[in-house]
């Protein structure tokens, strides 16, 4: 039998909505890195959190299939500094400390997440 995957070993879908819910709120109150949920309306900020969910399910090896623009596209001219990545870093790893995630899931997450720096972070 074949090693379940980073979706099983995370909750599947349900598991990785908790993450979601829980590190969006910490995004948006940070006082760094608030400033990209401003002005949003409720039904982009919906939207944004799903496509979070589809895209995080489908990378760690779920059923979903994830519709939205790639992470360079979807990130260009949003001015994200290393700094930035560095707070959001340590808001992932918040949630996941809050939400019990074993040290080899913590590990990757954040190794995935961090293959994605080059196409997110800007200045």
């Amino acid at each position: 039998m074949s090693e379940p995957t980073l979706y099983e070993r995370l909750g599947g879908y349900a598991g990785i909505v908790v993450f979601v819910e829980d590190l969006l709120p910490r995004l948006e109150a940070d006082p760094q890195l608030g400033r990209f949920w401003e002005h949003r309306g409720d039904d982009g900020l919906a939207r944004e959190k799903q496509l979070l969910i589809d895209y995080l399910c489908a990378n760690a090896g779920g059923p979903m299939y994830y519709t939205g623009r790639d992470m360079k596209l979807s990130h260009r001219g949003m001015r994200i500094s290393e700094s930035d990545w560095d707070v959001f870093m340590g808001h992932a790893a918040d949630t996941m400390s809050a939400l019990n995630v074993p040290a080899r899931e913590c590990g990757e997450v954040a190794d995935f997440v961090n293959s994605l720096k080059a196409d997110i972070v800007e200045v």
